[in-house]
């Protein structure tokens, strides 16, 4: 090897003669990802010429140039070669380069923080399924749907923290007949209008083998568990204005938060009392009875660090003849109760904590959505709070193939099959992640276990 350090110079791109016996070939699309990469970073690599202005490294760099049309580029001449190294060099330049592998875990630290940065992470030359494979948030679609979203992100979170939830796949199905198992029967304590079996209830509504309407809708265990693993600090407090059936004081209780509900219907409130005294340790969930309009002062006093809900639809779901009960209001008036509700409850909750409400639209008589979810955000933002997060949950089609047909056809209306999970912030968005600290979602068998599902 001669000893010879080389020149670095600028010329013009036009001048650089590609090698003709090149071995190394590059597709349009890898001199996409270069110019994406120039353009970002600026030419940061010169490519090295012999002394008589021939290629020897950086072919694919001069292709993005042309694609760019960069007129000059800085090079190395490299003229101290002899002709067999310069040949040698030419594949030794590619070829070594192939050799180094990736420490995945660093990679990933590196790329949470890029994102962290708001970062365009294709600019790094992955693609899209490349850095979703590492961050293991890939699915796993099967016909029969198994465990799904293996990788660092399920494990940790229990699903990939997307805004689209699948509650179909086979973990969350899974999970869900796990929580059921426990004992969970929140259709207990109502007496549902029959006149609700008619109506156009979304299917999101209902727990997996409920084919219909009887005895009314019925929160998702699994859901439950992902929004106060997620965004209620452990051992916190949660309250709930509409609290209806027995699932989220449960699921709260056996994940170590203390729930305070409140509901109208006495024989709901019972019903949910001797269920959580058959299911739930310390902390117990509380139920109070009453109206939620007076929130702040039933819940006089309470320091809440999330609030979880799931409201009536309006008067989709009608569940009692008491003219107190938000369900037997028209709309606009049941919208400034709705309000009034919500206001008082996010007066209860703590700076820097969130609130989640999981709703779903509302048709009208002439068959024209109210806006219920866009009037949600407005009541959490004229409370205060800040819109934080939106997930879609994707439900179980259920009896919708029956109905979707006929309602398609008279009137081209949508079957629903998803809901809306909105999370609202009070105060700063990183404070109340902080508050709730680390999250690891714990086994489908941990559920009738002594662990809790979410440790720090």
């Amino acid at each position: 090897m001669k000893d010879q350090f080389p020149t670095y110079k600028t010329v013009k791109t036009s001048s650089l003669i590609p090698y003709a016996r090149n071995s190394r070939t590059h597709s349009e699309q890898q001199v996409s990802k270069i110019a994406a990469s120039i353009k970002e970073f600026g030419f940061l690599n010169p490519v090295i010429i012999d002394d008589n202005s021939g290629i020897v490294a950086g072919h694919g760099r001069v292709l993005a140039a042309q694609k760019l049309g960069m007129a000059e580029l800085p090079v190395i001449e490299a003229s101290h070669l002899t002709d067999a190294q310069r040949r040698a060099y030419v594949i030794a330049d590619n070829r070594l380069a192939l050799d180094a592998g990736w420490d995945d875990e660093m990679l990933r630290v590196e790329f949470a923080e890029l994102v962290d940065m708001d970062f365009d992470l294709e600019l790094t030359g992955f693609t899209a399924d490349e850095i979703s494979a590492l961050a293991g948030d890939e699915e796993e679609s099967k016909e029969n749907s198994e465990v799904s979203g293996k990788g660092s992100l399920a494990e940790k979170f229990g699903v990939p923290p997307f805004s689209v939830l699948n509650g179909r796949e086979g973990w969350w199905q899974d999970r869900k007949r796990a929580w059921l198992k426990l004992g969970i029967k929140s259709e207990v304590g109502r007496d549902i209008a029959p006149t609700n079996v008619a109506k156009d209830l979304p299917e999101g509504h209902y727990m997996a083998g409920r084919g219909n309407n009887e005895g009314g809708s019925i929160f998702d265990p699994v859901l439950c568990e992902l929004a106060i693993s997620w965004f209620c600090p452990k051992g916190g407090t949660v309250i709930d204005p509409f609290a209806g059936g027995s699932v989220r004081g449960v699921v709260a209780s056996r994940l170590g938060a203390q729930y305070i509900g409140v509901e109208l219907r006495g024989e709901q409130v019972e019903a949910n009392r001797v269920q959580a005294g058959d299911i739930c340790a310390d902390p117990i969930p509380v139920w109070h009875c009453g109206d939620s309009r007076g929130i702040d002062n039933i819940c006089k006093g309470v320091s809440a660090d999330f609030i979880f809900s799931c409201p009536p639809y309006a008067d989709l779901e009608v569940y009692s003849d008491d003219a107190n009960d938000l369900s037997t209001l028209g709309y606009n008036e049941f919208k400034l109760a709705y309000l009034e509700i919500i206001k008082k409850a996010c007066g209860l909750l703590k700076n820097d904590r969130f609130a989640c409400f999981v709703v779903g639209d509302v048709r009208d008589k002439k068959g024209n959505y109210y806006n219920f979810i866009g009037d949600t955000v407005e009541a959490f933002k004229s409370s205060g709070l800040n819109y934080y997060n939106e997930a879609i949950l994707i439900t179980p089609v259920g009896t919708l193939p029956i109905r979707a047909g006929r309602q398609f056809a008279s009137g081209r209306k949508l079957g629903k099959t998803h809901q809306n999970v909105l999370v609202f912030v009070k105060g700063d968005g990183k404070k109340a992640a902080q508050a709730c600290g680390e999250c690891s979602f714990g086994d489908v068998n941990e559920i009738d276990g002594e662990e809790k599902a979410c440790d720090e």
